[in-house]
C-alpha cells in the first residue's frame, strides 16, 4: 500500500474514530443509533456471504453481546508517553496490528468470515483499536495487509516472518505515525497445525524445537527492527482447526519436509503435545531474551484453545447457518476481548478465554500493560529447585501373613475363594489402570504418554513387591504362579500388557469392548484352564466420563455410566467361569481442583484444563461443580445400587464386589497442609507410582474387609499396611461370607389399618359434619406437581418428570393399602365402591387420572380452571351421582407461589394467592353438594434447603435455581429468603382467616377444613444425621413413594383430628401410625364438630410510630473525616431534601390532604423525638444532637433545607439543586466548606403518573437527564456531601390498594391516573410498568457511572427500598389502609414512619447487599446499628467496589459494553461492506473475487 493511501486511510479512521467515541458519551445515543449501526453491519456483513440475503432472519440475535459492560473511565492522552514498555498505559499506543497464521479448514468459521473478505486478523485488530481509541482518539488500526496467510488457501499461505517484514515496512511508511517514537501494540497469532495427525513420542521435542525456531525467528526480526513495542503471542491453532500437533511455516518450500510415523490419535496425546508447545514458548520468553531493551517487550498470552466448537465447524462438518455465521463473529469479538482483558492481567493470573461478560480496566494501582517484568512474575527457570529424581524409586512393601497357602483343594464357590486360589489376574479400565505416566520423571510431561502397565497398581507386575507395590505383586506373594499381570511399557495390544487390557482414554461405554477382548485372550491362552481357574478382575471406569460430562450431560448421565458397566458386568457374568471381579468406585474427582488451584507447584495448568476441563474450569460454588458433584456421587450410588441388585450373585462360581476405598478419598497433603503433587504424574491428573503404590495396598485392603464395612475414605498420605486374612474366614471377603443383606431394591409402602368399626352411617349422612370415613363415594384433588405425583417412583432425574397419579399421597389407588399408602386406598378399607382415583401415570387429561386434575407447575392462579375442570368432570361421569354422593376433596396449592415469589412479590403476594384460593372455593362452594373440601395447609419448604445448601445429600444442588430459586438457591440472611419466610406465614394467616370465620359454613352439606400438618416440616435425617434423600425422588424436591406414603398417613390422621387439636408439624421420617375414628364422635373432623371458636391473636394499641435505637457507639469521628468513605453518621451537621409530595409529607395527617407536614417528613422531618416518631432526622439526633437543616411543623419559616414542592416533577430537581445550594452557602449556622452534608432525593412519582399525557415530556431519557443535571450542580458546587438517590417507588402495589375500595379507586386514580386508569393486562399498564422499571434502572445507571467517584468528599449511594413494594395487609388479608393518605396514594404518618426507618437500614447496609424491598411492618427494633468494625454509612468504596466493577445491581446497563466495540469496528467492516455490496450487484459473477480485492484495497483502514 502507497504511503498517500494508508495517510489518507488512517486519516478517516481516526476522525471516525473521534466522532464515534464523541457520541458515545452520551449514552441516550447509544441506544438510539449503536443498536442500528451494528444490526446494519451484521446485515451487510450476512449479505456479502455466500448465502442469500433473504436467509439471513436471524442477523440481530446478539443477545450476548448486549450482556457485556464496559466501564473504563474514559483517560486523556498523556502528555508524556511513557518511556518504558513495562510502564505502558492504554493511553499511550498509537497504533494496533497483528500477524498471524490462521490457515483454515473447508467449511471452517474463519473462512466464513473471509467470504466478505475479512479475517479474525482483521477484527481482533479492529476490537482493540476501539478499545485502546477510548483511551487515545488517534489510536490507528493498522489492518494486516492483503495477501498474507488466513486468505489463501494453505499450500500459499505466508509464513509469519514474511509477515513480519510486511508490517514493519507498512508502519514505517505510514506519514500518521513516527516509527521511531510511537508505541506499538502488535499481535502475533501462531498456528501450530501439521499434514501429520501427530508425531510419535520418540519425534515429539525434534517437532516442537523445530516450530519453536520459526517463531523465535520473528520474534528476533520484530526485536530487531521495531522499537517501541508491545508483542502479544498468542497461539490461534483451535480457531481454524480440530486437532494440534506440528506446523511446518515454510512447506511451500520445503516439499519434503513432515514425512512423520502416524500413531493412534488420542486426547491425552494430543493435549500433550498442546501444552508440550505452551511451556517451550513460556521458557523462551521467561528466558529475558526479548527483555534485555526497555521500550521492547513479548507476553505469552492464553491460547485460543478450548473455545467454542463453532469455532471449528470443519471438524464436524455442521451446517452454516446465518445464526452461527452470527455466533462466530460474537464468539471473535469475544475472543478480542478476552485477549484485552489477559493484558489487563499479570502474567502468572491469566484466566482462559470464556464468554466474557466484562472488560477489564486498567486499575489506578497498576494502570499499565502486564509485562513479565512489572509482574514480579518469578520465572519457573530461576525459581525451580525440583532435582530430577531417578526412576529407580522404590515403593515396595513388605506383607507379613503367616497363612499364605491355598485352599486343600481348588475351591468350587467364590465365597471361599482364599488369595492363594487365585490364578489368574485381569484388569479393565482407562489410563489410571493403563499406566500412563506412572514411571515418569518429575517435569517430563511428554513421557506420560508413556504406558508404564508393569507399575499399574490392579494389574502391573514389574519386578517384586520388595521394589514395586502392585496388587499382582502382592497376589505372588500367595501364589508366584499368578498369570496375566502385565509388565515394562506399551499399550493393550502389545505382549507386555497380558490380561491388562485398559485402554488410555476410555470411558465407560469402551469396557464391553474390553471385557470382549480380555475374554477372548484367556479363553486362547494354553496357560489357563478357562473353565477351572479362578480368575481376579478389576474394573476401574469413569474418570474421563467426568470429565467430559459438561460437553453432553445427557450422553455421560449417572443412568448411561451404569449401563455401560452393567453391559461389561453381563458380559464377564455370563462368559467367565470362577471369576471374583472387583468393582472400584469412581473416586471424588473434584479434589483435582485443589491442585490445580495452588501455585507453587509444578503442574501444568493447561494441560489440566485440557485433560479434564469439565473439573478443572468451573467457578468455585458455581452450577457446574454442583452438577459434577451430583454426576459423580450419583456414578458411586448407581454401582453400588447395580451391585447390591444382586445381578450378579445368581451363581456360585461369580461375583461383583465393590471397592469402595476411593469413594470419599481426599487430596493428599504435604505437612503443610497443601496439595502433594507428588502423588501424581508430571501432569497432575494421572497417578505417579507413588500413588499406584497405595491404590493398590488399599485396594488390597478392601478385598479383605467384610462387605458393609470396607474403607471408603483411604488417606493417602498415611502409611498403609498390609492387612491379611483373618483366621476365621481367611477369603476374599463377598457379600455371603460377609453376612451382608443387600437391600431391599423393591420395598413395600403398605400399611395396615385396625379400625374395627368400618361401617357407614345409618341413616345415609345427611350433615357433613356428621360423616363417616365409610359414607364418602367419591374423591378429588387439585394442585401442583406434588399431587400429580411427578417423579414418586423415578430413579433418574430424566424421569422425574413423569406423573405416577396413581401413587399420589391424596388421590392415587394403585393396588391396595396392602403395598401402597395413599388417602383413597385407606378410604377402599371402609367402601370398596369408592371412585373418583387415579391410577398409572399420565397427564391430567387421561382418563386414568379421573378426579386427578392436578397439573405440575400449577401455582394458585391456575386454581380456579382446575376447580372448573373437576366440577364439569364430576356432573358428567356416569359412576358419580352428582347431587347424592358425598364427596372429599384435597386441595393443595402454593409451592410454585413460593418458588418464585422473590422474582415478582406483587404477582405472588399473600393477598393475590388468597383471592385465588377464594375464587376456588366459592367455585366448589356454589356448585358441588355433598363435599367436605380438605384443605392441606400451605407447605414450610424451608426444610428442603437442608438438601442442597452445604448438604452431602446425593442432591442435584445444580438444579435449585430451577426448581426453587427463591428458596434453595438463597444465602440463609438474604432479603430474599426473608422475603419467602414472611411470605409463608402470610399465605397461612390468609387461609386461616378465609376459612375459619365460616365463609364455607353457610349450609350443612359443604365445609372446608384446614389440615395444617405441612405447616412446620422437618427434614428427615439418616443414621449419621445427614439428610435422608430416600424420601425423596432424584431430585430431591418430589417426594418418592416413601415420602408420599408418609404424607397419605398424615393427611388421613388430620382429616381424622379434630379442628383445633389438629398437628401442625410433619416429619418424613417418624413411625406413623394410621389412627381410626373415635368412637364417641367417629366423624371427619369439621370446624362445627369440634365446636372449635376461632382466636384471632391480640395486638397491643400502638400509640406512636416512634422506634428504639440502642446502638452503643454513637460518637462522631474522632478528626473531622475528609473523605465521605470514611463518614460516620455523628459527623453529619446538616440535613437537606429534594422531592414532591412524599417529602414534603402530604397525607401525613389523616384525612388532611392540603397541608404539607414537613416536620414529619420521612427524610428531612424534625417533630418529637425518635421514639414517638421516626425520621432519618430524628434518628441521627441520637448521633449528632446538633444537627441543622431539619424541618418542624407546616409552616414556610420552619422548613429547613427542605426544598421539596408538591406536584414537582425530574425536571425541577436542578432549580431545587440551586435552592438548596444557595440556602446552605448563605446558612450562618453551618461551615458551609467543613461541614458534612447529608441530602436526600426522591423523584418520579408525578413523571410517572402522568407520563401517558405527555410522553415526550416525561420520557426516561430526560427522566435521567434531569437527575443528571441535578448531580452534576451538587457536584460542581457543593463541598462534603453524601447523597442518597432514593430510587422510584415499585408502582404497581398500588393498584392492589385503590382496588380494595370504591373510595380509594376514585381519590387515587385522579392524582395518578396514568398507573391507576389502564385495565389489567393492556398495553398502557405494561408500558407505564416498563417506565417504571426503567425509571429505576436508569437512575442505577447514572450513578454506577463512576461520573460521581472522583472526588473524595462527595458519593451518591442508590437506596433502593422502594425497588420492590410488598403491600402491607390487614388481619383480613386486605390491603392495610393505615399506612395511607385519605387519597390511598401518599402514605400516613406510619408510612412514612417505615419509609424513614428502611432508608436509615439501607444507608448502612453494604452497596450490593441492600434490602430492596419495604414490608411495611411495624417493629419499634427493627434500626440497625453502625458495623463496629466499618462504622460508616456505605458507599460504592467502602462497600469494596473499586471503579472497574460498576455493575452491582440486577439491572441491565442501558449502555451497552458492546456499543463502544462495534462502533468502532464498524468503521472497518462498513466501508469495506458496503462498497463490496455494490460492487457485487454491479458485476458479473466471474469478477467477484477481483473486485472485492479491489475494494479491500481502497477499504481496508
Amino acid at each position: 500500500m502507497g504511503s498517500e493511501e494508508a495517510k489518507g486511510h488512517s486519516a478517516v479512521s481516526c476522525e471516525n474514530s473521534r466522532l464515534l467515541f464523541r457520541a458515545l458519551q452520551d449514552y441516550q445515543f447509544i441506544e438510539a443509533v449503536t443498536m442500528k449501526l451494528l444490526l446494519g453491519v451484521l446485515f451487510l456483513w450476512l449479505l456479502s456471504s455466500e448465502g442469500n440475503a433473504d436467509d439471513q432472519e436471524e442477523y440481530g440475535k446478539l443477545e450476548a453481546l448486549r450482556s457485556l459492560q464496559f466501564s473504563c473511565e474514559q483517560a486523556m492522552f498523556p502528555e508524556t508517553p511513557s518511556s518504558s514498555v513495562h510502564a505502558l498505559r492504554p493511553a499511550d499506543i498509537k497504533a494496533v496490528t497483528a500477524i498471524g497464521s490462521l490457515q483454515r479448514t473447508p467449511g471452517s468459521g474463519e473462512g466464513l468470515l473471509q467470504s466478505t473478505g475479512k479475517n479474525f486478523l482483521e477484527l481482533s485488530v479492529a476490537t482493540l483499536a476501539a478499545l485502546i481509541s477510548n483511551f487515545n482518539p488517534s489510536v490507528l488500526n493498522l489492518s494486516p495487509p492483503p495477501g498474507t496467510a488466513g486468505e489463501t488457501p494453505d499450500s500459499q499461505a505466508r509464513d509469519l516472518l514474511h509477515q513480519a517484514e510486511v508490517i514493519v515496512e507498512l508502519m514505517k511508511g505510514n506519514q500518521m505515525m513516527d516509527f521511531q517514537n510511537d508505541w506499538k501494540l502488535i499481535t502475533v497469532f501462531f498456528n501450530a497445525e501439521t499434514p501429520c495427525s501427530s508425531y510419535a513420542s520418540t519425534q515429539l521435542r525434534d517437532c516442537i524445537s523445530t516450530n519453536l525456531e520459526k517463531v523465535t525467528a520473528v520474534l528476533d526480526y520484530l526485536y530487531e527492527k521495531v522499537p517501541k513495542a508491545f508483542v502479544n503471542l498468542v497461539d490461534s491453532t483451535e480457531l481454524t482447526t480440530a486437532s494440534l500437533a506440528c506446523q511446518d511455516y515454510s512447506n511451500a518450500s520445503n516439499p519434503g519436509r513432515n514425512q512423520c510415523n502416524y500413531v493412534e490419535h488420542s486426547t491425552l496425546h494430543d493435549n500433550i503435545l498442546r501444552w508440550s508447545y505452551q511451556d517451550a514458548l513460556e521458557k523462551l520468553l521467561e528466558s529475558e531474551r526479548f527483555d534485555q531493551k526497555d521500550d521492547f517487550t513479548v507476553v505469552l498470552q492464553p491460547s485460543f484453545q478450548g473455545r467454542n466448537l463453532l469455532l471449528r465447524l470443519g471438524k464436524d462438518d455442521l451446517i452454516t447457518t446465518s445464526k452461527t455465521r452470527v455466533e462466530i463473529l460474537e464468539n471473535y469479538i469475544f475472543m478480542a476481548v478476552g485477549l484485552w482483558n489477559n493484558m489487563m492481567q499479570p502474567v502468572g493470573q491469566k484466566q482462559p478465554y470464556g464468554v466474557t461478560k466484562i472488560v477489564q480496566c486498567p486499575s489506578r494501582e497498576n494502570p499499565y500493560l502486564f509485562t513479565y517484568r512489572n509482574s514480579n512474575y518469578l520465572s519457573s527457570l530461576r525459581t525451580s529447585n525440583t532435582k530430577e529424581t531417578s526412576q529407580e524409586r522404590s515403593y515396595g512393601t513388605n506383607i507379613f501373613c503367616p497363612d499364605r497357602r491355598p485352599s486343600d483343594t481348588v475351591p468350587v464357590s467364590v465365597h471361599n475363594l482364599k488369595p492363594a486360589d487365585i490364578q489368574v489376574i485381569a484388569a479393565l479400565g482407562d489410563s489410571i489402570t493403563a499406566g500412563n505416566g506412572a514411571g515418569s520423571r518429575r517435569g517430563n510431561v511428554v513421557d506420560v504418554l508413556t504406558q508404564y502397565r508393569g507399575l499399574s497398581w490392579s494389574a502391573g507386575g514389574n519386578e517384586n513387591i520388595s521394589t514395586v507395590t502392585t496388587l499382582p505383586n502382592i497376589l505372588r506373594e500367595f501364589n508366584p504362579s499368578l498369570i496375566g499381570y502385565s509388565i515394562g511399557t506399551g499399550k493393550q495390544d502389545s505382549t507386555n500388557a497380558a490380561f491388562n487390557q485398559a485402554v488410555a482414554g476410555a470411558h465407560a461405554e469402551d469396557v464391553p469392548a474390553q471385557v470382549r477382548k480380555l475374554v477372548d485372550l484367556m479363553k486362547n491362552d494354553t496357560r489357563i484352564d478357562f473353565q477351572n481357574d479362578w480368575k481376579l478382575i478389576t474394573l476401574f471406569i469413569g474418570g474421563n466420563d467426568l470429565c467430559e460430562f459438561c460437553k453432553d450431560p445427557a450422553y455421560y448421565s449417572p443412568e448411561n455410566y451404569t449401563y455401560n458397566i452393567q453391559i461389561a458386568l453381563d458380559l464377564l457374568h455370563k462368559e467367565v467361569p470362577r471369576a471374583y471381579v472387583n468393582l472400584v468406585t469412581i473416586l471424588s474427582i473434584a479434589s483435582l481442583r485443589e491442585l490445580h488451584a495452588v501455585r507453587n507447584n509444578s503442574c501444568p495448568r493447561l494441560i489440566m484444563r485440557l485433560l479434564c476441563s469439565c473439573v478443572i474450569n468451573p467457578q468455585d460454588n458455581s452450577n457446574d461443580i454442583k452438577q459434577l458433584i451430583y454426576f459423580n456421587r450419583r456414578y458411586q450410588e448407581r454401582t453400588r445400587q447395580l451391585v447390591e441388585s444382586g445381578r450378579y450373585d445368581t451363581k456360585d462360581d461369580f461375583t461383583v464386589v465393590m471397592q469402595p476405598f476411593m469413594t470419599n478419598m481426599e487430596m493428599p497433603k504435604t505437612q503443610e497442609g497443601l496439595p502433594d503433587d507428588s502423588y501424581f504424574a508430571p501432569d497432575c491428573f494421572h497417578f505417579s507410582q507413588k500413588a499406584h503404590s497405595q491404590a493398590a495396598r488399599a485396594l488390597w485392603n478392601n478385598m479383605l474387609e467384610p462387605v458393609g464395612a470396607k474403607t471408603d475414605n483411604q488417606s493417602m498420605e498415611n502409611e498403609i499396611v498390609l492387612g491379611c486374612p483373618s483366621e476365621a474366614e481367611p477369603f476374599l471377603r463377598t457379600y455371603k461370607n460377609s453376612n451382608y443383606t443387600y437391600p431391599n431394591q423393591t420395598p413395600n409402602y403398605g400399611s395396615q389399618l385396625l379400625c374395627e368399626d368400618r361401617s357407614p352411617s345409618s341413616p345415609p349422612a345427611t350433615s357433613v359434619h356428621s360423616l363417616k370415613p365409610a359414607d364418602v363415594k367419591v374423591v378429588a384433588a387439585l394442585g401442583d406437581s406434588l399431587t400429580a405425583g411427578s417423579g414418586i417412583a423415578s430413579d433418574t432425574l430424566q424421569n422425574v418428570t413423569t406423573q405416577y397419579r396413581g401413587l399420589s399421597w391424596s388421590i392415587g389407588g394403585d393396588e391396595s393399602l396392602e403395598n401402597v399408602t395413599t388417602l383413597p386406598n385407606i378410604f377402599r378399607e371402609f367402601n370398596v365402591t369408592i371412585v373418583g382415583y387415579s391410577t398409572g401415570t399420565g397427564s391430567e387429561n387421561d382418563p386414568n387420572a379421573f378426579l386427578n386434575q392436578a397439573v405440575p407447575g400449577a401455582q394458585a392462579e391456575h386454581l380456579p380452571a382446575q376447580a372448573r375442570r373437576l366440577v364439569s368432570l364430576m356432573k358428567t361421569d356416569q359412576r358419580i351421582d352428582f347431587g347424592a354422593d358425598w364427596k372429599l376433596i384435597t386441595v393443595h396449592i402454593g409451592i410454585n407461589d413460593l418458588c418464585n415469589y422473590c422474582k415478582d412479590p406483587d404477582h405472588y403476594s399473600a393477598g393475590n394467592y388468597i383471592k385465588r384460593i377464594q375464587e376456588t372455593l366459592d367455585i366448589l362452594h356454589k356448585e358441588v353438594p355433598k363435599a367436605l373440601v380438605s384443605l392441606v395447609d400451605v407447605a414450610d419448604i424451608l426444610a428442603l434447603r437442608q438438601l442442597f445448601v452445604d448438604s452431602p445429600a446425593q442432591c442435584p444442588t445444580y438444579l435449585a435455581d430451577y426448581l426453587c430459586s427463591c428458596v434453595l438457591t438463597e444465602d440463609e440472611n438474604s432479603e430474599n429468603l426473608t422475603m419467602v419466610k414472611d411470605a409463608i406465614k402470610a399465605y397461612q394467616l390468609g387461609i386461616q382467616r378465609l376459612i375459619e370465620y365460616g365463609r364455607y359454613d353457610t349450609h350443612e352439606n359443604f365445609t372446608v377444613v384446614i389440615q395444617p400438618f405441612l405447616k412446620n416440616v422437618q427434614t428427615p435425617l439418616d443414621k449419621d444425621g445427614n439428610p435422608d434423600v430416600s424420601y425423596f425422588s432424584p431430585d430431591c424436591f418430589h417426594p418418592s413413594q416413601k415420602g408420599h406414603s408418609q404424607l397419605a398417613k398424615a393427611l388421613w390422621n388430620a382429616v381424622l383430628q379434630p379442628a383445633g387439636q389438629k398437628a401442625d408439624s410433619f416429619d418424613f421420617s417418624a413411625d406413623i401410625v394410621l389412627g381410626c375414628p373415635a368412637q364417641n364422635n367417629p366423624f371427619l373432623g369439621t370446624y362445627k364438630n369440634s365446636n372449635y371458636t376461632p382466636v384471632e391473636p391480640t395486638r397491643e394499641p400502638i400509640e406512636n410510630w416512634g422506634c428504639e435505637l440502642s446502638c452503643p457507639g454513637r460518637s462522631p469521628s474522632s478528626r473531622v473525616p475528609t473523605s465521605v468513605h470514611e463518614l460516620r453518621p455523628g459527623d453529619i451537621k446538616a440535613i437537606g431534601a429534594l422531592g414532591d409530595s412524599m417529602t414534603t409529607a402530604v397525607g401525613s395527617k389523616v384525612p388532611d390532604l392540603q397541608s404539607d407536614w414537613k416536620g414529619l417528613s420521612w427524610s428531612i422531618g424534625g417533630d418529637e423525638t425518635l421514639e414517638i416518631q421516626a425520621t432519618l432526622p430524628n434518628i441521627l439526633k441520637k448521633f449528632n444532637p446538633n444537627l441543622f437543616g431539619f424541618s418542624t411543623g407546616s409552616s414556610k419559616e420552619t422548613v429547613g433545607f427542605n426544598v421539596a414542592e408538591r406536584n414537582a416533577t425530574a425536571r425541577d430537581m436542578p432549580a431545587q439543586a440551586r435552592a438548596l445550594v444557595e440556602l446552605m452557602r448563605s446558612s450562618s449556622k453551618i461551615n458551609f466548606k467543613e461541614d458534612w452534608k447529608l441530602i436526600t432525593i426522591l423523584i418520579g412519582g408525578s413523571d410517572l403518573c402522568h407520563y401517558c399525557l405527555d410522553k415526550e415530556a416525561y420520557s426516561v431519557q430526560k427522566y435521567a437527564k434531569h437527575l443528571q443535571d441535578t448531580l452534576d450542580i451538587f457536584y460542581k458546587e457543593l463541598p462534603r456531601v453524601f447523597i442518597n438517590m432514593v430510587e422510584i417507588l415499585e408502582f404497581s402495589g398500588l393498584r392492589q390498594i385503590t382496588a380494595s375500595s370504591s373510595e380509594c379507586a376514585l381519590a387515587a386514580k385522579k392524582v395518578c391516573p396514568c398507573f391507576l386508569n389502564p385495565e389489567e393486562n393492556s398495553s398502557e399498564l405494561q408500558e407505564i410498568k416498563r417506565v417504571n422499571r426503567d425509571y429505576q434502572a436508569e437512575t442505577l445507571q447514572l450513578i454506577n457511572s463512576g461520573w460521581y467517584e472522583q472526588r473524595e468528599d462527595f458519593a451518591v449511594v442508590i437506596q433502593p427500598f422502594f425497588r420492590n413494594t410488598l403491600v402491607p395487609l390487614d388481619s383480613t388479608g386486605n390491603p392495610d389502609l393505615s399506612f395511607f393518605a385519605a387519597d390511598c396514594f401518599h402514605f400516613s404518618v406510619r408510612g412514612y414512619a417505615e419509609m424513614a426507618m428502611a432508608l436509615w437500614n439501607n444507608m448502612l447496609e453494604p452497596v450490593g447487599e441492600k434490602q430492596s424491598y419495604n414490608n411495611f411492618t411495624q417493629d419499634r427494633s427493627k434500626l440497625k446499628c453502625p458495623n463496629p468494625e466499618k462504622p460508616f454509612l456505605s458507599t460504592r468504596r467502602n462497600s469494596g467496589f473499586g471503579n472497574s466493577n460498576l455493575s452491582l445491581e440486577k439491572t441491565e446497563s442501558s449502555i451497552p459494553y458492546w456499543a463502544a466495540i462495534v462502533t468502532a469496528v464498524a468503521g472497518v467492516l462498513v466501508g469495506s461492506l458496503l462498497g463490496w455490496v455494490v460492487s457485487r450487484r454491479g458485476t458479473k459473477k466471474h469478477q467477484r473475487k477481483a473486485d472485492r480485492e479491489n475494494n479491500i484495497k481502497i477499504t481496508t483502514l
